[in-house]
């Protein structure tokens, strides 16, 4: 019996064009009326997860940040996982060692330093996820990061570290040049306390070791009074597997690489083919 059901957001319950169709969200309100916890658990901060999850009028618990906070459906932090002041400013040295772009996660909201280059990365990630993207609407969806205040633009990461209160949740960085993208992962993968996972083929996600999707759902459904074993979760890439590992039941993407789909129980249809829905569906009907 499945009594909590766990998605991941980019290539899972988003389509390329990042949006939630109406057969996934069908999907899930279909499963909170059979009284199952439906919670998202998402490399995203807070507010990009609950931007995108208003659009389409769902409310819901976010596991964030891969883990590194839980927040419940009205947005109280229910757990947090930060990183070292001192793993964080290492990790930056190496990030900027190799010359990669990356944006820094924290209970504050998100960074960046360098907009150009903020604006071309997503606009590239965006346009290369989707055969059917636009370039005019991918741009502007990438400029509206910081139009709608989802990631805040600073001289310098020192200036965000300089508060002693300030939480890190996570780095994300991004290249597209492979081979700088490994080496900077080699050296990271070398630090203690810290986990080095990825949501994409262009990027490197850094938390906390106590961060990691697995982790938090098992706190989740423990604060639930629920049991691991009869949890459902549906991702696409390397930062879901930990959960893969903790749940009864776990459910690939279509779209997910071949190494994901091996761990897996079941593999559903892409996220252009609402294959979250077609996973909740067939949870709760069998």
């Amino acid at each position: 019996m499945i009594t909590c059901i766990a998605t991941d957001m980019d290539g899972t319950l988003l389509t390329g064009n990042h949006v939630i169709s109406k057969e996934n969200k069908s999907a899930i309100m279909a499963a909170r009326r059979q009284g199952i916890e439906v919670v998202v658990a998402t490399g995203r901060s807070y507010l990009e997860a609950k931007y995108v999850l208003d659009d389409a009028g769902i409310e819901c618990p976010i596991i964030c940040a891969n883990g590194a906070e839980i927040r419940s459906s009205n947005g109280d932090v229910l757990l947090s996982n930060p990183i070292g002041l001192g793993e964080t400013k290492e990790i930056i040295r190496i990030l900027k060692d190799n010359n990669i772009y990356f944006e820094l996660y924290t209970d504050n909201g998100t960074y960046s330093d360098d907009y150009d280059r903020a604006i071309t990365i997503i606009l590239d990630i965006y346009m290369s996820s989707s055969k059917q993207s636009n370039y005019e609407k991918s741009l502007q969806a990438a400029k509206e990061r910081f139009e709608n205040g989802l990631i805040h633009l600073v001289e310098d990461y020192e200036s965000v570290l300089a508060d002693q209160n300030v939480k890190v949740y996570k780095l994300i960085a991004f290249s597209f040049e492979q081979e700088k993208l490994q080496h900077a992962k080699d050296e990271l993968v070398k630090l203690t306390g810290i986990a080095v996972s990825s949501s994409g083929s262009e990027n490197i996600e850094i938390n906390s070791i106590d961060a990691q999707k697995g982790n938090a759902l098992t706190a989740f459904v423990k604060h639930h009074n629920m049991k691991i074993e009869q949890a459902m979760v549906i991702g696409d890439n390397y930062n879901d597997l930990s959960m893969f590992k903790v749940a009864g039941r776990a459910v690939a993407m279509g779209n997910a690489p071949e190494e994901i789909k091996k761990q897996c129980d079941v593999v559903t249809e892409t996220n252009e083919n609402h294959g979250v829905a077609k996973a909740i569906m067939e949870a709760i009907q069998g």
